[in-house]
């Protein structure tokens, strides 16, 4: 199978899948607050529009074990077809929905249903991604193929918000509100079709075909997974909490902070986000492939306590000027966070033996994420109290990353354990 295709088949769903998931965390703050949520407190509004932020990321401990079925017992390209169509189609449908003031309280309902589904679907995608690109890794170079899909991060956000800076510059504030915002939305069906095309066109991981052929398939793969991978499981969802609530910060909520507790116009924040993005591009696969000869722990470790360290200044820094604003997201969010996010899918998925993979590494991460999907409505109601305070927000941050810290330094070093089934006894002894 041509290795070149396939890194484009796992990047190309992620790409799609966080276009539209952080598309719809970068409209969350600039317009469902006001068309879909109005209300006399513009701080309420926020909330409301947050806990649906928020929802989208409880649905994906669901599709993580709905999706990560399919892909353990199935195969992972058929998982992966259907975390496409879930994620393009309730999207362009969010591009197609009427306001609260044209339905009524049904807008907001629909809104909802339609950001489940992208939940859901985005809790399958992510791990197939990466057993796509790890599966079929040649020997020693795991940590770069597994750093691919990652690239679906930056490459999705920076095209989401791109497309919305650019829209929002070629319109007027009333026309973006009133119809601007939804061409990005509507764009998903074309990118679709496009992953969905380019997925259609590869074979199954050589892994899996090995499982399979073996007929060593999990019959309840959440049920094996609890009962025999139940600590790696856990250990999963701690690692990912501390750098998760910066993520979600950086990525998506740093536009409602930056314009409404900064002052900073809705360009310039969608600006530092697009340069901390379009760093990562670059940081991402030359850590992942560095990991491969240092190990995922060492990485996993210094970017945690580069994290915690610069938490504080991050946000200090942020609101002494545009410049600075753009500085502080090129570094934290574009090279430090990028470090460690580089190496996490692959940390993650050597963490469970090939039968219960795509269950196991997608339900740790995915449980982390619903947890701190659901910051944005404590940091609204903290600027609320304390306005955008360095230490409150800071503070807030480094609690986080001590739990991750802490539990990286008991996790094994996992660049030398065996991916295939043979080899299923090692990686057990190894967690």
């Amino acid at each position: 199978m041509n290795k070149i295709r396939v890194l484009f088949a796992s990047i190309a769903g992620s790409i799609i899948e966080w276009y539209d998931f952080y598309l719809y965390g970068s409209a969350t703050g600039l317009v469902f607050s006001t068309l879909y949520f109005p209300t006399h407190d513009p701080a309420i509004s926020l909330i409301l529009a947050f806990a649906t932020f928020g929802v989208g990321y409880a649905a994906r401990p669901i599709g993580s074990v709905l999706f990560g079925h399919l892909g353990d017992r199935l195969g992972r390209k058929a998982a992966l077809i259907y975390t496409l169509v879930g994620m393009g189609g309730s999207s362009t449908l969010i591009g197609l929905l009427p306001t609260y003031e044209q339905i009524g309280l049904l807008a907001p309902i629909l809104l909802v249903t339609l950001r489940l589904i992208q939940g859901i679907s985005l809790g399958g995608e992510w791990g197939g991604a990466i057993l796509l690109a790890t599966e079929y890794a040649p020997k020693g170079v795991r940590g770069l193929y597994g750093s691919i899909p990652q690239l679906g991060v930056p490459v999705g956000l920076v095209t989401g918000t791109l497309t919305l800076s650019l829209i929002s510059h070629w319109t007027t504030n009333d026309q973006f509100m009133s119809w601007g915002w939804r061409i990005p939305f509507l764009l998903s069906v074309v990118l679709v079709s496009l992953a969905i095309w380019i997925r259609s066109g590869i074979e199954e991981t050589p892994v899996f075909q090995q499982q399979k052929e073996s007929g060593d398939i999990a019959r309840v793969p959440i049920v094996d997974a609890i009962r025999n991978d139940w600590k790696n499981v856990l250990r999963a969802i701690g690692l990912k909490l501390g750098d998760g609530f910066f993520n979600v910060f950086s990525m998506s909520y740093v536009l409602t902070f930056a314009t409404v507790y900064l002052s900073y116009s809705r360009d310039i924040a969608l600006n530092a986000l697009t340069i901390g993005c379009a760093t990562m591009l670059v940081t991402i696969p030359i850590v992942g492939y560095l990991s491969d000869f240092v190990g995922r722990k060492r990485i996993y470790i210094g970017g945690l306590i580069l994290l915690f360290l610069l938490s504080i200044p991050y946000f200090s820094l942020m609101g002494k000027g545009a410049g600075w604003f753009y500085l502080v997201e090129a570094v934290m969010l574009g090279v430090i966070w990028a470090a460690i996010f580089s190496t996490q899918g692959t940390f993650f998925s050597e963490l469970f033996p090939p039968k219960v993979r795509y269950t196991g590494l997608s339900v740790g991460y995915q449980i982390a994420a619903a947890i701190v999907g659901f910051a944005p409505l404590i940091w609204t109601s903290m600027a609320k109290s304390y306005g955008p305070s360095p230490w409150i927000f800071g503070g807030f941050m480094m609690a986080g990353i001590v739990i991750s810290l802490a539990l990286s330094l008991f996790a094994p070093e996992t660049k030398s354990i065996a991916y295939s089934r043979v080899m299923e006894p090692e990686i057990s002894k190894n967690s």
